[in-house]
Parts: structure tokens; sequence; C-alpha cells
């Protein structure tokens, strides 16, 4: 296996015509299939760069930011933006295409963290990421940043250490209100 693989050697895309049967009862394709696609192509990405069998750890934000019709093809792409030592960040981009005008749309984009796992469940160590231009270095950068401002989200609210006082007045003007006993 390579110590170092470009993002272009895992680089993958798929596109499905999307049926009626994909879509939900407001007749637009149904999210939780969109994000099942969206997974299994990460899987694919993350699987193919590491050879490995691979497990979603986590996804960042999704944004459905069009809808998408029953009869447009979507087209999902993914690759590679960062690697740590055994796991990697898949970008996973959706878009649709309505097949009688040629429009195309950016339906959503969002981030899995992929783990690669050996054949008793362990971790195991990923090739690191050859980057050649300036965008390979912002995305692995934007991934390495978000992971880090992930990690300070999670311990800021962690329950143990959580100073509820510290939060009423940045609270005010939300819609809550505070009863405390």
């Amino acid at each position: 296996m390579k110590t170092y693989k470009t993002a272009r050697e895992s680089r993958l895309s798929i596109t499905e015509l999307m049926l009626p049967s994909h879509s939900n009862f407001g007749g637009k394709i149904h999210g939780g299939h969109i994000l099942s696609l969206m997974d299994q192509i990460a899987f694919a990405c993350a699987s193919k760069h590491s050879q490995k069998y691979c497990v979603t750890a986590s996804v960042n934000r999704v944004d459905f930011l069009h809808p998408v019709e029953v009869g447009e093809l979507l087209t999902l792409k993914a690759a590679i933006n960062y690697t740590g030592k055994t796991s990697m960040v898949v970008g996973v981009r959706v878009e649709s295409q309505n097949i009688t005008t040629g429009t195309k749309r950016h339906c959503n984009s969002s981030y899995f963290t992929m783990v690669a796992k050996d054949e008793n469940g362990k971790n195991v160590p990923v090739p690191g990421l050859l980057v050649q231009d300036h965008q390979g270095i912002r995305r692995f950068a934007r991934s390495k940043f978000r992971k880090e401002a992930a990690f300070k989200r999670d311990t800021q609210f962690d329950e143990n250490n959580f100073n509820a006082e510290s939060y009423i007045n940045a609270l005010a003007t939300e819609n809550i209100k505070i009863a405390l006993t």
C-alpha cells in the first residue's frame, strides 16, 4: 500500500435517476434517501483510499439547499479532503439535473469522517494525502480546523464542565423561558 495518495486516486462519482419510490409525502425526493446515497459514496471513496473496510464516524452538517424532483438525475461526487492516522474526511457534493432542460443545481455538500478498520474491527492506519494544489491545501486545512472546532464545541458543552449561569444572558433574546427551581 502507498504511504501517500492523491485525492484524484480515490475520487468517485455516481449518477442515479430519482424515482417515485424515492419521494416523500410532499412529492420531493426524501432527504433520507439522499443521505443514504451520500453515505454509500463516502464509504466507497474512503475504502478506495485506504484499501480497508470503513465505517462512518460522523457526518458534518447537511443543509438541503434545493429540493430534488422525481425524474431528475442526482449526481454525487466524493473525494478525500483530509487524512488523519486512521480516519479520513470525505467531501461529498450533490447536484441535481433536470433531464429535459439540462438545468443543474447544487443540492448540498457535506463532510463524512470515515474510519478504516481491519478484519477484527480495530482501527488501522490510512495512507496520507498527497496534495498538489492550493485547492487541496484549502480543503485539508478546512477539515483540520473544522475537526478542532467540533472538539472545542463538544468539550465546551460537556455536562460535567458546563456552567449554565454563564449562558443565561446570551439566551435572553431566544424563544426560551427559564424557570430554574
